[in-house]
């Protein structure tokens, strides 16, 4: 792999982490006392993809604006990578005017179409939307494909599973990316998935499937990869499932007590382990790291100041914005 690429990789996810550890600071900064999430500069539930920044990187680092991407209720990683506006995606976050969706959706329901991004509080709702997007783009030129992130969880649900049947007799240029960060909510995916992985259930579809181990950003890549060209190609959709790892609760104010590793999770980070990686082969050194964080720092704090300089919704405008409008 290139060095440029693997530097590409490991910025990323640095940029991604920066801007959700500069969120949970806003997001707690004012919730007490007793954790009120209807407080604050951030109200509402906050799901954080901290750990899972490789599956992002890997994948969206083959695609581009013109590639349709679907994410869950944990979007912020995969809207990082694909390119979704850091301002606007910070200030509907904020529930501000000036956000994707003027503030109305919060960050579970981020929609970016300058660069085809949704995401879902719905579990699994993101794969149909993503075969709609890949079915359009199957009747034109230029090979857009579209990329469906789910969590193991939601691979238990229909939708999953009607979306693979459809997918793969239609042949539409599309990639299913299974995040297993082994927990739904707070149920081990031993205690509810009959398969060890589920990239097994590709066979019953007929499409390829493929499973990264160790939350592996160059293995995410290199998997991707081979979705990727083969979507473009015509020849149909792959899955693949990703052994990723989520550092954090569930949402902002989980206790985790179900969890029996927290002890161990720190030492999984991907990112330093990375950055380990990238200075053992000699293509990152300390003052590299450290402009790479810099650099994502100084984008971050821009967004954050945007979404608080910005003003909230008029009560009055409440239901604009939120139905289709006659021109």
């Amino acid at each position: 792999m290139p060095e440029e690429v693997r530097k590409d990789l490991y910025a990323t996810m640095v940029l991604s982490r920066t801007f959700e550890e500069a969120i949970l600071r806003e997001y707690h900064a004012d919730k007490g006392p007793g954790f009120d999430i209807g407080k604050g500069l951030i109200p509402g539930e906050m799901h954080l993809s901290a750990g899972q920044e490789p599956v992002a990187a890997g994948i969206c680092a083959h695609l581009t604006g013109d590639d349709a991407v679907t994410a869950t209720h944990r979007p912020h990683h995969l809207a990082v990578a694909h390119g979704v506006d850091l301002a606007k995606m910070t200030a509907e976050i904020f529930g501000r005017e000036t956000g994707l969706g003027r503030g109305r959706g919060g960050h579970m329901h981020l929609f970016d179409p300058a660069v085809h991004f949704s995401c879902s509080g719905i579990v699994a709702e993101g794969l149909p939307p993503a075969l709609g997007a890949a079915f359009a783009f199957k009747g034109r030129e230029g090979g857009a494909i579209a990329v469906a992130v789910t969590g193991e969880g939601a691979a238990n649900q229909g939708a999953f599973h009607e979306s693979l049947n459809l997918a793969a007799l239609w042949k539409l240029p599309v990639v299913f990316v299974v995040e297993d960060n082994e927990w739904g909510i707070s149920v081990p995916r031993s205690a509810s998935t009959s398969v060890p992985s589920n990239d097994v259930r590709a066979a019953a579809y007929g499409i390829p499937g493929e499973l990264v181990e160790d939350n592996d950003v160059e293995a995410v890549h290199a998997a991707a990869g081979r979705a990727v060209e083969r979507a473009r190609a015509g020849d149909g959709p792959s899955l693949i499932e990703v052994r990723t790892l989520r550092l954090w609760g569930h949402f902002e104010g989980d206790a985790q007590g179900y969890r029996p590793d927290l002890d161990s999770v720190a030492g999984l980070d991907p990112i330093p382990r990375y950055a380990k990686r990238l200075r053992e082969a000699g293509i990152l050194d300390d003052a590299a790291v450290e402009n790479i964080r810099a650099e994502a720092s100084v984008k971050v704090e821009e967004a954050i100041a945007f979404a608080k300089n910005s003003p909230t919704p008029s009560p009055a405008d409440v239901m604009n914005h939120v139905f289709a409008e006659e021109a």
